[in-house]
């Protein structure tokens, strides 16, 4: 049996969680495992900054993914996706010559970007909890 944990503050309780999805420039495949470790510094780094936490990370030669525990009072998504897309880019390209002449622009990630809640009940068991709710008539 699974048991969810649930961060508490004063005023809330909740589980937020965040499975995000960065995929490089023309999908190039120019990570390694050096590069990898330290895009996952980074982006430990740049979370705790955000107040957040980096529960997990993993990529490919062309792609990574992060798994990322928020708070309410993490800033909005694209804030925080654009912050760590530009400074990974940026610590990248400074730390690695194979990266920085890979794109012949200062660019590592494509533009787009995944960015999808996780965690918790299925939405079906939520809809239908919510469904069964005795409203007032």
């Amino acid at each position: 049996m699974s048991v969810c944990n649930y961060n508490k503050r004063r005023h809330s309780c909740y589980s937020l969680h965040l499975h995000i999805v960065f995929v490089t420039k023309y999908r190039r495949k120019v990570f390694g495992t050096l590069h990898l470790q330290s895009l996952e510094a980074t982006f430990r780094e740049l979370c705790e900054g955000f107040d957040a936490e980096l529960k997990e990370f993993n990529g490919e030669s062309d792609h990574c993914h992060l798994l990322i525990a928020m708070s309410p009072k993490t800033p909005g998504v694209a804030k925080l996706v654009n912050s760590l897309k530009a400074v990974s880019s940026r610590r990248l390209r400074r730390e690695f010559n194979d990266i920085a002449g890979a794109f012949g622009k200062n660019v590592l990630w494509s533009r787009s970007y995944f960015a999808g809640t996780c965690g918790g009940a299925p939405l079906t068991v939520i809809k239908q909890y919510i469904e069964q709710q005795d409203r007032p008539i």
